[in-house]
């Protein structure tokens, strides 16, 4: 017989009880492992994490299920004495929002299951929020919201969860939803008219108490399709976020929140507009002021470093130098935090710009790289900047 009588197998709701400690043990946290001949706490395990409260008052940080050695209570403070009986206390909201996240789980998992014959292959329940990996091959969001909607109903009809407790051979002759995990007498979890499967996490008394799920997102990972979802308490909280975001949104735009969408996309396609235009005028001033630089060359090597110009600035003026017959062009920029290199040169012009590049990089703490004819790189010691665009001038002296 196991060690501790686990009683939320039969009262998910029981959240203060009376036990007497059978067993101590340290842990490497310096923490003490408390197991009890009995405990209301629920142990991590089927992708639930575990119940915390408090013992005596000691606050519970942790549940270990030890199988039949029984469930270590890790207690952060002074911990009881063996044989003491001790009062636990479970944190019903922890408790409340597992139960939801859980007894939601099971009712979304089954209307994939009912819709689609799309069964639940792995759950996990996160900090924020709740995942599933759903075996449907040909995921859409209108698929997914139908499976939603099922499930909403069914929470919404506020239909009773029982607890039955059965043989092996009485589970056989079952519809169950999933095959059992382990073999022997089990705890089956039945939504009235609906659903009918092995677990022992804890579950609401009626499925009213999940509230609701919302979605947030679903991909496909790894031949499946994962699904982010919310119940309850997360959902209310996940809407608040979601409804403060959008309203923040719309106040940027000055309209109401349903609108925001709308006038964001004419927002970005105005923006991709503009940077067109830009895109086109910036050509036209590489070309005007590569006219500029190239009547101060000497020798066709336009040497220059620039203030807050990016790497896409630099390539432009240095395509615009190099459309002209045998000219080079190091061209160098301190963009904020960061040195940035371009260098190019006509088709008939000599040097290796890739070698000239590397060169360079290194003495700015950066990396770089590029063909014999137009390299690009940056670094982050901006002060050596000036170093490096003169070592790379000596360097092309030297190859012609």
């Amino acid at each position: 017989m196991p060690v501790t009588e686990r009683l939320y197998y039969s009262d998910s709701h029981l959240i203060e009880f009376e036990a007497r400690v059978v067993d101590l043990s340290d842990r490497v946290s310096g923490w003490t492992a408390v197991v009890l001949d009995r405990t209301a706490f629920y142990p991590t395990g089927g992708g639930q994490p575990s119940d915390t409260g408090t013992l005596n008052g000691a606050r519970v940080v942790e549940c270990i299920d030890d199988g039949d050695n029984g469930v270590l209570h890790v207690v952060q403070g002074a911990a009881p004495l063996l044989d003491a009986v001790v009062h636990g206390r479970v944190d019903w909201s922890r408790r409340l929002d597992h139960m939801q996240q859980h007894t939601g789980q099971h009712i979304l998992s089954q209307a994939f299951v009912k819709l689609f014959n799309a069964a639940t292959r792995s759950f996990r329940v996160l900090e924020a929020s709740c995942e599933i990996d759903v075996d449907l091959r040909n995921p859409t969001t209108d698929i997914i919201e139908r499976a939603v909607e099922l499930a909403n109903n069914v929470i919404w009809e506020d239909r009773a969860i029982t607890i039955r407790n059965v043989t092996s051979d009485e589970a056989a002759a079952l519809p169950l939803r999933k095959e059992p995990a382990r073999e022997g007498d089990l705890r089956l979890i039945e939504i009235d008219d609906f659903d009918l499967t092995p677990c022992g996490g804890t579950h609401a008394y009626r499925t009213g108490e999940v509230g609701m799920i919302a979605v947030r997102s679903w991909e496909r990972a790894k031949g499946l399709t994962r699904i982010e979802f919310v119940a309850g308490m997360r959902a209310l909280a996940d809407y608040r976020r979601a409804n403060k975001s959008a309203r923040d949104v719309a106040a940027l735009f000055s309209t109401g929140r349903d609108d925001a969408p709308q006038l964001a996309a004419q927002m970005m396609e105005e923006h991709k507009e503009l940077n067109r235009r830009i895109r086109a005028l910036e050509e036209i001033a590489a070309e005007v002021e590569a006219e500029k630089l190239l009547a101060t060359a000497q020798d066709g090597v336009i040497a220059q470093i620039f203030d807050g110009r990016d790497a896409e600035g630099l390539k432009k003026l240095a395509h615009a130098l190099i459309s002209k017959p045998q000219t080079i062009a190091l061209l160098a920029s301190r963009d904020r935090d960061t040195a940035r290199l371009v260098f190019a040169r006509s088709a008939n012009a000599s040097g290796d710009m890739s070698l000239l590049m590397r060169e360079a990089c290194a003495m700015i703490d950066g990396r770089g790289g590029g063909k014999p004819d137009m390299a690009q790189g940056g670094g982050k010691n901006i002060e050596k900047l000036d170093a490096a665009l003169t070592h790379a001038l000596t360097l092309l002296s030297h190859a012609s």
